[in-house]
């Protein structure tokens, strides 16, 4: 008996587009051939060698942000299917279709699928979170960091700015100022640094300014959608504690 021949698989799209930063998005539709082990930047690949829609339409290219294509640089992060996540590390075969793509909403849109993470990066800076050297000299071997210590530090640094934990955050938003979870647990790794913590009191003083700390709700979506598995929670709770010693420090005058 002949084997009746299966028709190809697509995978349907749902991408919200926006030309530039004024204007209003919109969504359009691509039917894709399915491959085993695609996933959504392949898919956006494919559609910028054939920007071809569901109508069959020639169209103007999908833009999107990436580099490493291996859930490291953490440039691809969008919303699949009502969840901010990494592109890269999204496999269609786990997703259900149609596959809704959108830019995260938490940051401005310059096109399409490509925010402007500059509120991340601002935040970063607040609080200093780098480890200062005095000049571009030799200074020797820096101060050796216990073991303990070493391996929770470890898992803090994991953080590639892919601003997934901010887009997660109910309290970071266009009418809010708070800094965001992703500083903060920066601020306990650069705080536990032997080098690190000779700027402590200045990094938890940033923290202690409007838009800090006080700012988090405790919802602790932020480290349910950490794509690195990164205890944010557990560095909100620890900064906590740090501030509000630093607080009654103080007030006491020590």
């Amino acid at each position: 008996m002949a084997e009746t021949a299966q028709a190809p698989k697509n995978v349907k799209f749902v991408i919200t587009r926006q030309d530039d930063p004024q204007s209003s998005s919109y969504t359009e539709e691509f039917d894709l051939p399915y491959r085993p082990g695609m996933n959504v930047i392949s898919a956006l690949m494919e559609i910028q060698r054939n920007p071809v829609n569901a109508k069959g339409d020639n169209t103007v290219p999908v833009c999107w942000d990436s580099n490493c294509l291996e859930e490291v640089c953490g440039a691809c992060s969008m919303v699949i299917n009502g969840k901010p996540r990494q592109a890269c590390a999204a496999l269609i075969d786990n997703l259900e279709q149609p596959v809704r793509i959108e830019p995260m909403k938490t940051f401005p849109v310059v096109r399409d699928l490509v925010i402007d993470r500059s509120r991340m990066f601002n935040a970063l800076k607040r609080v200093k979170a780098w480890i200062p050297i005095d000049g571009t000299y030799d200074l020797g071997p820096g101060p050796r960091m216990p073991e303990k210590k070493r391996q929770w530090a470890y898992e803090l640094s994991k953080c590639m700015t892919c601003g997934v934990c901010l887009e997660a955050c109910p309290n970071v938003n266009a009418k809010t100022d708070f800094i965001g979870p992703a500083a903060i647990s920066q601020v306990r790794l650069f705080n536990a640094h032997p080098t690190g913590e000779m700027n402590a009191e200045e990094r938890l003083e940033a923290l202690m300014d409007d838009g800090g700390i006080d700012g988090c709700g405790n919802s602790q979506n932020c480290v349910a959608a950490c794509p690195k598995g990164i205890p944010l929670t557990t560095s909100i709770a620890e900064i906590n504690k740090q501030t509000t010693k630093h607080m009654f420090k103080r007030w006491l005058g020590v």
